[in-house]
């Protein structure tokens, strides 16, 4: 928590100046700035939100690190065992090789007391291996740069060289009389001592750098123990804060969640009743609508229709006056009469299709077969029926609202369908009234199920569903378009049933 300084929280202190001096203006102290209060509250809630997000990040970067210190401990150790290895290897190169010149001069030795062809042959074998052991040595020293072991080295491989040589040349000219063979049984000179003392000191330098390495790698691995389990044990706090923080944030969702669902019921109340409140409107609209086709039609029937017959009866008299002394005005009055005639056919069809008079005479199963055979001979198909013996009486709303899925399918069939075979299936039993249309046409399309624009397929359902009933449309098989329609045949007449829409 930052330090408020205490003129902030006290502004009204005591001056700084006692009594008999002349105080000097008070100034006030500016409160601290809203903007940093605001910052605070900024990080403070984003170290809420992304605390888990900087542990993950801290906990990768501290394992990313501990795996690049392991790998290069582990680099360090292989080097450094790698390093004693080859110390031990050269010493064991220099033990071989104090013990070869040991066995050239003993077999000089040997030669010069019996000459027997044994010992040339091994001093030539111990003089290969001797050289071997040479030129690895010279590789091995050259390779790890050691100057002081390679500057004693080289005299020892000189020293070498010339035993080896020297050797040869007295395998090839024995000793001929007892002075030169003493001369060969004769104990070392100095330099036999100077080149023992140089590989005892080449291989206890060996040795300690052997030692030197492994004590380095066993450094290391402590380094690395230590390393390892302060990288364990801070992951371990990490991860215990992250899981802290999770399930603070988890608790937090399970609370979040817990207020959405409830709000979500709520929510699905409010649409449920707003859905109740739309089927009652859509049922009323429907009602008000068909109430409404039928008061026009009977008034294009009991007013237009009088109007029109009048004119026709009156059209008809004086082009009877006039056939005999005016046949051009008889012809005039002719084509009108025929007109009249066309604007008669034309009222009739407007009010069968608002309010179709061999439903409401005939009843639903003659209404049915009318609409199809004059749909049929508009569109030269050929139709099949498989509709009731006798009409049934369904209640008039029930009626309509069949009808006018019928009216609307064989219209959609017409304008898009290119069918030439309908079949209409009407089904009534005590409870239900079913109603099947199926056409062999290109068949609806899946995307034009879930147009909501085809206002045509949306009053269909709405219609039905205002009623109780359950509509489906969906593509025959194998090709064409299959729409029926089930309800009830009795229902309540004071508000809609919600059914689900197909």
């Amino acid at each position: 928590m930052s330090h408020v300084p205490r003129a902030a929280i006290l502004p009204d202190d005591p001056p700084l100046f006692a009594a008999d001096e002349p105080a000097m203006p008070k100034a006030s102290t500016p409160p601290a700035p809203a903007g940093i209060a605001r910052r605070a509250a900024r990080l403070n809630d984003w170290m809420r939100r992304y605390s888990w997000a900087v542990a993950m990040t801290v906990a990768i970067v501290i394992t990313v690190g501990g795996l690049i210190i392991l790998e290069s401990g582990r680099m360090r150790i292989a080097s450094e065992y790698e390093t004693a290895l080859e110390a031990k290897g050269a010493t064991a190169q220099l033990s071989m090789l104090a013990a070869d010149l040991a066995t050239l001069t003993a077999d000089e030795r040997g030669f010069a007391l019996k000459a027997d062809g044994a010992f040339p042959a091994h001093f030539r074998e111990t003089a290969e291996r001797v050289r071997r052991t040479l030129a690895w040595l010279d590789a091995y020293y050259r390779r790890i740069g050691d100057d002081t072991a390679l500057a004693s080295f080289a005299q020892i491989r000189a020293a070498a060289d010339d035993e080896i040589a020297q050797g040869t040349v007295r395998f090839a000219d024995p000793p001929a009389d007892a002075a030169a063979l003493d001369r060969i049984l004769a104990p070392p000179p100095d330099t036999s001592a100077t080149l023992d003392a140089a590989l005892s000191l080449l291989r206890l330098n060996e040795e300690q750098r052997a030692q030197h390495a492994l004590d380095a790698s066993r450094a290391d691995q402590r380094i690395s123990t230590l390393c390892v389990g302060a990288l364990c044990a801070l992951n371990i706090v990490l991860f215990i804060l992250l899981f802290r923080n999770l399930g603070i944030q988890l608790d937090k969702q399970a609370r979040v969640q817990k207020a959405l669902i409830t709000q979500q019921e709520e929510l699905d109340q409010l649409v449920f009743a707003r859905t109740r409140q739309l089927e009652a409107l859509a049922w009323h609209l429907q009602s008000v609508s068909e109430n409404e086709k039928t008061e026009l039609a009977r008034e294009l029937h009991d007013e237009l229709g009088s109007i029109l017959t009048a004119s026709k009866m009156d059209v008809a008299w004086v082009r009877g006056k006039l056939k005999n002394t005016e046949p051009a005005m008889a012809e005039k009055l002719a084509r009108a009469l025929g007109n009249l005639d066309q604007g008669i056919a034309l009222k009739r069809r407007i009010i069968e299709d608002m309010r179709p008079t061999v439903l409401a005479s005939f009843g639903l199963v003659t209404a049915l077969r009318s609409l199809a055979d004059e749909a049929a001979q508009r569109n030269g198909w050929s139709v099949e029926f498989d509709l009731p013996g006798d009409d049934v009486k369904l209640g008039e709303a029930i009626e309509i609202a069949l009808f006018r899925v019928a009216q609307e399918t064989l219209t959609n069939a017409a304008k898009y369908a290119h069918a030439s075979r309908i079949r209409v299936t009407l089904d009534v039993d005590e409870e239900n009234v079913s109603l099947s249309i199926i056409d062999d046409g290109i068949g609806i399309r899946p995307q034009d199920l879930k147009r909501t624009q085809t206002h045509g397929l949306v009053g269909m359902r709405q219609r039905v569903s205002a009623r109780g009933g359950r509509f489906e449309i969906e593509r025959a098989s194998p090709h064409g378009t299959s729409i029926s329609v089930s309800m009830p045949r009795e229902r309540s007449v004071d508000a809609p049933v919600v059914a689900p829409s197909a």
